[in-house]
């Protein structure tokens, strides 16, 4: 297994701290780190613009991939226009099951 630090780029975080995942070497691809990371992270894969090797290199293909080496840090680059997104409390109308004809009817 290779060991990767990976944390989401923000920083508005005070406390913004890796985690640490685990990639078969058998599978090093972009597109397998892509999926782990955001698995791990709890980040829809289609929110992420790039993924950066710490301090400055964008990853973009495999070969890229297969030279990192255990412990290396990464950053997700989100899309999201509004960086808190994944970080606030959904509203009641944002939760699932919210029934916006229920809350209006009256009595």
């Amino acid at each position: 297994e290779l060991v990767l630090k990976v944390r989401i780029q923000n920083p508005s975080l005070k406390e913004n701290d890796f985690i640490e995942i685990e990639l078969d070497r058998q599978q090093l691809t972009y597109k397998e780190l892509l999926r782990v990371s955001c698995r791990e992270l709890g980040v829809n894969p289609e929110h992420v613009q790039k993924i950066r090797k710490l301090p400055n290199t964008m990853l973009r293909k495999d070969k890229d991939v297969a030279r990192l080496q255990d412990f290396q840090e990464l950053e997700l680059v989100l899309t999201v226009s509004d960086k808190n997104f994944l970080f606030r409390v959904p509203t009641l109308s944002e939760r699932s099951g919210y029934n916006k004809k229920a809350s209006e009817l009256t009595y």
